[in-house]
């Protein structure tokens, strides 16, 4: 399914989120007027807001709270964003220059600080608490992960265990709010949890996705480009390697991820060691169970377009090229 037919049951909806969005985002201030200006111009596939809305529909009648919801997380993952480049210095975000390569630190830090005064703001003066209550949750399991990452990233000890404990809460919490809320936004607190769930495994999918692509895909390796090996990320087809070599390739590999992370020719050969370990194809068969679990639990939702659609969302997460 592409893009478009995907987007085709939400059309209208996405159109007139992005109207609103841009309204959510507006201030009296020109330099943050202009900042947020930058952000929107930018924005990438806007799939957190697919999600949102192919669910509610899929379970109900979007409304009001629907739109709302959409614009909190949105204004969340924005802000995550602009932070996340100041914590790790980076200078690009989707081939753009970062808020912080333009406007320094400082300013990045308020402008994600602004977006998440906005999302309290939002929330409150819709009277919308059950989102502010999902949302809010989101924010601690983000910034817990982050330091969870931090702390084991420095003695590159992390377990499979650790590994997924880290992404259910830096990336997928925030798919799992997208799913939960969208659900809360049309009265179907029956369905809250396990479209909560449904959110979740998409989202470690969704991680697990982006891990290979440091190191391409089983029989298409295509570029590597070993980004995660150079900032010292113990990614999933690292760690299985790592788990699962003997102990002259474990301590080769070691040695290159502590030592010669930032050398070219060893950052290769980590990638190689790794391949030949069946690194990339593990991660690849746990992605896909993963999506087949997140999928089952849509099974005795009644049939309908949106449904159809939301199964071809989770479908492009896990087979996106980029």
């Amino acid at each position: 399914m592409t893009v478009q037919e995907i987007l085709a049951p939400i059309e209208t909806e996405m159109k007139l989120f992005e109207v609103r969005f841009h309204e959510s985002m507006k201030s009296k201030v020109p330099l943050l007027d202009k900042i947020t200006h930058y952000i929107i111009r930018r924005k990438g596939k806007q799939m957190r807001p697919m999600f949102l809305f192919l669910t509610a529909k899929m379970l109900g009648e979007v409304n009001e709270k629907t739109y709302q919801s959409a614009s909190l997380v949105e204004l969340l993952h924005t802000a995550t964003l602009v932070h996340d480049d100041v914590v790790d210095d980076a200078n690009e975000r989707r081939g753009f220059f970062s808020v912080n390569a333009l406007w320094k630190n400082k300013i990045a830090v308020l402008v994600g600080d602004y977006m998440l005064s906005r999302v309290l703001l939002h929330s409150l003066e819709n009277d919308n608490i059950r989102a502010l209550q999902i949302v809010a949750r989101a924010v601690r399991e983000m910034s817990e992960g982050e330091l969870l990452q931090i702390e084991k990233a420095r003695k590159l000890d992390i377990t499979e265990e650790v590994y997924f404990d880290v992404i259910r809460q830096k990336t997928a919490s925030l798919i799992a709010t997208v799913c939960e809320s969208a659900a809360a936004s049309v009265d179907r607190e029956d369905m809250a949890d396990r479209m909560r769930n449904f959110g979740e495994l998409v989202g470690l999918a969704f991680q697990v996705k982006d891990d290979i692509f440091d190191y391409g895909t089983p029989g298409n390796i295509g570029k590597p480009t070993g980004n995660d090996i150079r900032e010292r990320k113990m990614t999933l087809p690292l760690i299985y390697a790592m788990q699962h070599s003997d102990i002259s390739v474990k301590k080769e590999l070691l040695n290159i991820v502590k030592n010669h992370n930032e050398e070219k020719k060893y950052v290769q050969r980590a990638i190689q060691l790794v391949i030949e370990a069946g690194g990339i194809e593990y991660a690849h068969n746990r992605m896909i169970e993963l999506k087949t679990e997140a999928l089952s639990l849509l099974n005795d939702i009644p049939d309908s377009e949106s449904k159809r659609a939301l199964i071809g969302l989770v479908e492009y997460t896990v087979t996106r090229d980029k």
